[in-house]
């Protein structure tokens, strides 16, 4: 186990959060856009496929988002339960029937007037902190479920109270709260310093080789651990050490 120094991590930080690394990474997609609400949803959907191959995951995105006219607000707008267009579409473990449901309660939120940054900062502003603003966020959803979805649309939205990680989600927020050369920043409603690491194999394993992370399970408490230490280093934004797990893990 090596213990890393501030130095060295930010070092990886400059080497690796620059423009050039948005073109392989699923932050591509709400790049593509320039109208607020095309770019968080995209955000939004890129993020909750963001799993498994990188590959296969873009390959299906740029298809699906190939179906929206690469117009996402508009096309969900438009859309309805009758619709077709995704029906077909699936992603391991998810169907067409778990994107719809999805489609349909995003529709239901912008046709209210509201948005994924005013659901965000409402479960922000209720409870000050990442697990009860997820929790307000997942609950959104879930409650919302009118169609026979599979197992699937659970697994594209993870339950926070069960203690998960959320990695695709908490990479969201790092995508919309922070500001730089690969993170959007367009959401205010919080500070950078209260985001939470977004925590996969790849990266937990990272911090521990690089003694930054004890905990053997990949769950919350190990975002929460991983995240303070972070923090010591730079507690005005430890979510930029992401990009170091990155750099660190292409050189080795």
């Amino acid at each position: 186990m090596t213990v890393c120094s501030k130095e060295y991590l930010d070092n990886l930080v400059n080497t690796y959060e620059t423009a050039d690394f948005i073109k392989d990474d699923p932050v591509q997609f709400p790049h593509r856009f320039n109208k607020k609400e095309d770019i968080e949803i995209a955000a939004f959907i890129a993020s909750i496929f963001a799993y498994g191959k990188r590959e296969a995951f873009i390959s299906k995105l740029n298809m699906l988002f190939e179906r929206m006219n690469n117009r996402p607000y508009e096309f969900l707008m438009n859309f309805d339960e009758n619709s077709t267009i995704v029906d077909d579409f699936d992603y391991r473990f998810s169907v067409g029937i778990d994107l719809k449901q999805i489609l349909l309660i995003l529709k239901n939120l912008y046709s209210n007037g509201d948005s994924l940054e005013s659901l965000f900062a409402y479960g922000w502003n209720s409870h000050k902190n990442v697990a009860g603003m997820l929790c307000v966020v997942v609950d959104y959803f879930y409650s919302r479920v009118t169609l026979p979805v599979t197992k699937g649309f659970y697994h594209l939205l993870p339950d926070p109270a069960k203690k998960s990680a959320c990695k695709r989600l908490n990479m969201l927020l790092r995508w919309m709260v922070r500001k730089s050369a690969v993170d959007l920043g367009i959401w205010s409603f919080m500070p950078a310093g209260e985001l939470l690491i977004p925590l996969d194999v790849h990266v937990a394993k990272i911090s521990r080789s690089l003694g930054l992370l004890a905990r053997k399970q990949n769950d919350y408490t190990a975002v929460k651990e991983l995240t303070d230490k972070l923090k010591e280093f730079d507690p005005s934004d430890p979510v930029k050490y992401d990009f170091a797990m990155f750099g660190y893990g292409v050189n080795n």
